[in-house]
């Protein structure tokens, strides 16, 4: 299974301040607010949600194509994106743009304050599907993730039209977009993602019930941290699959993007939804233990036990069967 992932591509730069940005915070004086926080270390970091679930998919033995924007300082980013099997020949390259950053605050409660500059996303809206499609023999899904909007609807429609099957993860831009463009990015998806805040979001801006979402939807696949994952078919039934315990956080950005990368790679090797899920828990685990979203390093054997110690032998073994080499 052929798995495209339209997204943005960003360099991240990320910090973490030791205290709380709450004991920081006068309620009273908030429309008043200036408030600048000493941090101990930067890290400076590859990411995008695109290129961050691609890496991912690469991680488990898929080989992704990646759709995206980015500036003429891609070069060492896309050397490192081919080494480890992501497809970036269909990554458009803007001749005026630097590629999007990034800049990200995380504090001691793992709260995030974040800045993020577009830049050469904002071409994403150049790209056609099509010609990409062909180049690759055709995929059997394309994610599209949080992009350039226009980009983001230009993707939907022709996926629509041309009758690509396609996933929803609208995430970080649902915060901008008002009720129509959400509706537009998710109706007709085979699979939309989200957490449990951008599920409730979701409802609130397009005005639709949960129930009429999954009316537009095949599959609906919310994320709810450490609560784990519910996945709801179009059929009614709902799958609990519990995160993955005895985790130690260091850094929450990209966990999101990891579990998608997971969750794909099962849909890839044709796992039920319930082992996807499973799959997702593992590989976000192994990122919110990493500083960085692509600086995790996967052995299959740790992964397998990570299956194993939580969800069994059975589950274990249904991904072992079935997942490639990696």
């Amino acid at each position: 299974m052929k798995i495209a992932v339209s997204g943005s591509i960003a360099n991240d730069h990320l910090m973490t301040f030791t205290g709380k940005f709450s004991d920081s915070l006068v309620v009273e004086q908030l429309d008043k607010l200036s408030l600048s926080f000493l941090v101990e270390d930067l890290e400076i970091r590859r990411g995008g949600c695109g290129a961050n679930i691609a890496f991912g998919l690469a991680a488990l033995g898929k080989e992704p194509v990646l759709i995206g924007a980015v500036g003429q300082d891609f070069d060492d980013y896309r050397s490192w994106l081919e080494r480890h099997g992501v497809d970036c020949a269909g990554v458009h390259i803007s001749q005026t743009r630097h590629t999007a950053r990034f800049v990200c605050t995380t504090d001691a409660a793992q709260a995030q304050i974040a800045t993020f500059y577009a830049g050469a996303m904002a071409e994403a809206r150049e790209i056609e599907l099509k010609p990409i499609y062909d180049r690759v023999g055709g995929w059997d899904i394309v994610l599209i993730g949080p992009d350039d909007p226009e980009g983001m609807v230009r993707h939907t429609e022709e996926c629509r039209t041309r009758g690509y099957r396609f996933a929803a993860d609208p995430s970080q831009q649902l915060a901008f977009a008002d009720g129509a463009l959400i509706r537009t990015l998710i109706d007709g998806a085979t699979y939309l993602f989200s957490n449990e805040y951008e599920a409730a979001l979701t409802e609130k801006k397009t005005g639709w019930s949960a129930g009429e979402i999954q009316q537009r939807v095949g599959t609906r696949v919310v994320t709810r941290g450490a609560d784990g994952v519910s996945v709801f078919e179009a059929d009614g039934t709902v799958t609990e699959v519990p995160a993955i315990a005895g985790i130690r956080a260091v850094d929450p950005t990209g966990v999101g993007d990891a579990f998608r990368a997971g969750f794909l790679a099962g849909l890839g090797v044709d796992l039920p939804h319930e082992q996807c899920a499973q799959l997702g828990c593992a590989l976000a685990a192994s990122v919110v233990e990493t500083t960085g979203t692509q600086e995790y390093r996967l052995k299959r054997r740790d992964l397998l036990a990570r299956l194993r110690g939580q969800y069994g032998a059975a589950a274990a073994h249904i991904v072992d069967e079935r997942l490639p080499a990696f």
